[in-house]
């Protein structure tokens, strides 16, 4: 399909280039060349399925323009001159962003239907006073790439595109041979795919398979079976023997936890199931629709709320990429508050985080030791602490959630005996408060016949095997996995998920909802089976609605992309469902039918 292309600058100006600059400084430690100038602008590349009229060339130029600059945007680049070095970063093609996804929405909102794509990418005209031989410039392209753009995201452009084709076939499903090769064939794929199986794993999956079920593994249920018993499912440290000082004592971690509860249990709706706990509310008068889901005047209504609260950390997307581990972590929360029971509303969210020394340039601080080494698949402490707290705050404004409180903790030091104590793996902590009528507590079990629904934004190759990385010693996995576990967040369409949820709420004892749960780590390998427990269901996977048409099987089944519901409906309930998502403009899918016979197909 053609792409046309537009113009607009510059992407940097002012403090951001001076910062840029200072950060090339600092990074080049005097061993680069720096830029004399650097002159930039964004590139639109827009795809369409038919030519644009003068008149709707007109309008789209208008949506991407700057409204008080015309002359800053253009048909043509206002990168010129052959004495400086272009770069141009932008997104990976083999996923649509979630930047084109609500720009592609404005445009057909303006009657633009013959959009079906566009991608913005950053290029960078650089100016030194002198060439540069190669050398110098694949050292100075090693230190300045970094910093203008997220490798986990985005990719160097060689030269302008001419299609968003990528030349990518999804990988087949194949067989693990355990009855031919052993428990080696096992351990080979839990290195290669990161699965966090342990000893014990190996040997208890390895006689399932081949001496219980008779019959070998396929990747796809390896990568399953390290997701849905990963600790982050399973907590099975916190559920394990507690042994201290060689003793056993009584109870685990998690019955410590839970003691409070047990004590004193009368004030407790939700508890220790779920995906957010609640306590008992009162009647309030709430400010609500007529006629939820559609056109109509508010109106006050007495209804008898309870109050909820959820809290969740995400430490290890964090430590590898602060920002969008941040930000999905809030997203990944505000999930946890709408899907408690039938559905449930966000009010307000938290966020804290404890990092290692902060090192901050120019403030030596004595406790500080200069000779501790950080793992370079994690981000500094530093930008943990800046980038992190942006993340989470640009997630709950977009969204429309307001971050109420908060704390951050440093700590760093070499202890008399030599030990080394300090937060090297972050805390990024993120809790939410909500509100749940009462008559939507309790979930309903799956009933042969109801649809399995999938609901929010499409699936995308980010966030592949969270679940079985977070169970993993820092350290031991690799870094391009660590790299593919760490999510992507778009509040846009979290925003747009969560009206629908609301409107569901607020249509009382008319909620189509029977069951809802938010997508967390494991993808659909964790959510949809935790939805159909335990009647079991037919599931058709290529029903997933994909943003990357490349993916596998084991991509869509485990990749936790985010913004994502799975729920269960009545077949009568469709019709309404259906025109509360056109209405939000959310897309959603029927993905299989509750069978009733105990498993999963």
């Amino acid at each position: 399909m053609p792409i046309v292309y537009f113009y607009r600058r510059p992407v940097l100006e002012g403090y951001a280039l001076r910062n840029l600059i200072s950060a090339l400084e600092e990074a080049g430690g005097g061993s680069i060349p720096i830029p004399e100038g650097i002159e930039s602008e964004y590139c639109y590349y827009v795809e369409l399925t038919g030519s644009l009229s003068d008149t709707e060339k007109g309008r789209l130029s208008w949506l991407l323009s700057e409204t008080f600059s015309p002359e800053d945007f253009s048909e043509a680049s206002f990168l010129n001159g052959t004495d400086g070095l272009v770069v141009e970063v932008g997104p990976r093609l083999n996923f649509t962003t979630s930047w084109s996804t609500n720009a592609v929405s404005v445009c057909h909102a303006s009657g633009l239907k013959m959009i079906k794509r566009i991608e913005r990418s950053r290029r960078y005209l650089l100016r030194f006073g002198r060439s540069l031989d190669e050398s110098k410039k694949d050292e100075f392209l090693s230190i300045f790439l970094p910093l203008i753009h997220d490798r986990m995201t985005e990719t160097v452009y060689p030269e302008r595109l001419t299609t968003f084709e990528t030349g990518i076939k999804p990988e087949g499903v194949f067989i693990v041979p355990l009855i031919e090769e052993g428990k080696e064939a096992l351990r080979r794929i839990n290195r290669e795919m990161g699965l966090g199986l342990d000893d014990w794993d190996i040997e208890y999956y390895y006689n399932l398979f081949v001496k219980d079920i008779g019959r070998n593994p396929t990747n796809v249920e390896c990568f399953d079976l390290g997701q849905s018993n990963s600790e982050h499912s399973r907590h099975w440290f916190f559920k394990g023997r507690l042994i201290i000082d060689g003793k056993e004592v009584p109870g685990s971690l998690i019955d410590l936890i839970g003691e409070p509860l047990r004590r004193n249990p009368r004030n407790s709706v939700i508890a220790f199931r779920d995906n957010s706990s609640a306590i008992r509310g009162y009647e309030i008068e709430a400010f609500v629709p007529e006629r939820p889901g559609m056109p109509s005047p508010m109106i006050n209504a007495r209804s008898n709320y309870h109050i909820i609260f959820t809290a969740e950390t995400h430490n290890f997307p964090t430590g590898v990429a602060p920002f969008p581990g941040a930000e999905t972590g809030t997203g990944g929360r505000i999930r946890d508050v709408h899907a408690t029971g039938k559905g449930s509303l966000v009010i307000a969210g938290t966020a804290a985080y404890a990092v290692g020394n902060l090192r901050i340039p120019g403030y030596p601080l004595p406790w500080e030791p200069e000779d501790f080494v950080y793992p370079t698949n994690l981000a500094t402490p530093l930008q943990i602490e800046i980038e992190a707290s942006n993340g989470a705050s640009d997630y709950g404004n977009k969204f429309g959630e307001p971050l109420i409180q908060g704390y951050t903790r440093s700590f760093g030091l070499r202890l008399p005996g030599g030990e080394r104590r300090e937060w090297i793996k972050p805390i990024m902590f993120t809790g939410g408060v909500g509100q749940m009528d009462a008559r939507h507590i309790e979930k309903d079990s799956p009933e042969k016949g109801m649809l399995v629904v999938k609901v929010g934004g499409p699936a995308y190759r980010i966030g592949i095997g969270g679940g079985a990385a977070s169970s993993m010693i820092q350290g031991e996995n690799v870094e391009e996995l660590d790299f593919s576990a760490v999510q992507r967040g778009d509040a846009e369409m979290e925003q747009k998920l969560n009206r629908v949820i609301r409107a569901c709420v607020e249509l009382g004892d008319d909620n189509p909802i029977v069951s809802i749960h938010d997508q967390g780590a494991g993808g659909n390998s964790n959510v949809v089976k935790e939805i159909i427990y335990p009647a079991g269901a037919r599931i058709e996977i290529r029903n997933v609605l994909l943003g990357d048409e490349t993916l596998s099987v084991l991509e869509i089944w485990g990749a936790e992309y985010q913004e994502n519901d799975a729920l269960l409906l009545r077949p009568e309930s469709l019709d309404l469902f259906s025109s509360l998502c056109e209405r939000e403009k959310v897309p959603f899918s029927v993905i299989g039918e509750i069978t009733g016979d105990g498993y999963i197909v």
